[in-house]
């Protein structure tokens, strides 16, 4: 999940959990994250003050002395959430000016800082890290599927519902990697569902889209059910599924596979090492049993040529997609 760096020296608190204090930094690109924990601030923020006034800067076209002057206690004495955006590209009168305010910044006011990754601003970026005074808070993508995972169970168990792990893979498969899809997602059928999300609600809900489709025919063929499979790709193009992205999808299945093909380790360990969610590892385990390592190298280079034919728009997409199908399928 997108989590706060841990560190013995910096001030650190989980999005989800984040609470006011006279400086903080978000950092990281993924817009959802960051909006949350905005708004999460604010609303945190006015319950302990009243009046406070919402201030925005521009770290990039920011000019000297401005937050000074936005941070100065006004003739009302109303508190100030002062909320800065564009860290990556600050100029330098800004740098000196918020390395000058973390020093003594005012208690009164919040102050909110969105830096969307890079070293831009390094000093300031190290000053927030080595204090316990100034909260850094990351608001990174969610990267590994075990992200992915983590992010949709916590979502269900906040809101006292639960998800099957078949339901899970499909939902996180859909959502693709935008964190605000999946999160929408997860809303909406805690908002609609039962108390037990199954598999087939999810695909009822979310079956149709490519990256869903790419799941279904995937599971089918590297179960060695071609018929199915090829039904199922059919069923895909026919209902407007793009076949770049399905072609994609069916070669990350079979990277995966490959990753893990012949090894002894557990499914943790290897998850870990591997950057991937336990559950894909224990699936990319028992798939590989299929699987010799000619299978696999003929396999992926069959799904490239694949590839590179759809993306050079000189072969038929079901012609193509169907070799690559069959040829995971009939694999021995």
């Amino acid at each position: 999940m997108a989590r706060a760096t841990s560190s013995k020296s910096t001030a650190t608190q989980e999005w989800r959990s984040v609470s006011p204090a006279p400086v903080v930094l978000l950092y990281g690109n993924d817009e959802y994250f960051v909006s949350r924990t905005e708004a999460r601030l604010r609303s945190s923020f006015r319950e302990l003050t009243v009046d406070s006034e919402l201030v925005s800067l521009n770290a990039k076209d920011y000019s000297k002395g401005e937050l000074d002057l936005v941070a100065s206690p006004s003739l009302f004495g109303n508190s100030k959430i002062i909320e800065v955006k564009n860290l990556a590209s600050m100029n330098e009168d800004f740098l000196e000016d918020a390395l000058k305010y973390c020093a003594n910044p005012e208690t009164d006011n919040m102050l909110v800082m969105h830096h969307s990754g890079g070293n831009r601003g390094k000093k300031l970026l190290d000053t927030v890290r080595a204090s316990r005074k100034l909260l850094w808070v990351e608001t990174k993508p969610l990267k590994t599927e075990n992200d992915k995972v983590t992010f949709v169970n916590f979502e269900f168990r906040e809101h006292h519902k639960k998800i099957e792990p078949q339901a899970i893979r499909l939902l996180v498969a859909a959502a693709g990697n935008d964190t605000a899809e999946l999160a929408s997602a997860c809303l909406q059928l805690i908002n609609d569902g039962p108390e037990t999300i199954t598999e087939n609600l999810v695909d009822i809900y979310y079956g149709g889209r490519t990256e869903a489709s790419a799941f279904k025919v995937s599971d089918a063929a590297v179960a060695g059910d071609s018929r199915q499979a090829l039904k199922l790709l059919r069923h895909a193009l026919d209902t407007g599924v793009e076949p770049i992205p399905l072609v994609g999808a069916l070669a990350m299945r079979i990277r995966n596979i490959a990753r893990v093909h012949g090894s002894r380790g557990n499914a943790a360990g290897l998850a870990s090492e591997l950057k991937m969610a336990p559950w894909q590892v224990e699936q990319a385990q028992r798939d590989s049993r299929r699987y010799s390592d000619v299978d696999l190298s003929n396999i992926l280079r069959v799904l490239a040529d694949v590839d590179s034919q759809l993306k050079g728009e000189s072969a038929d997409p079901l012609y193509s997609l169907e070799k690559a199908v069959l040829t995971i399928a009939r694999a021995r």
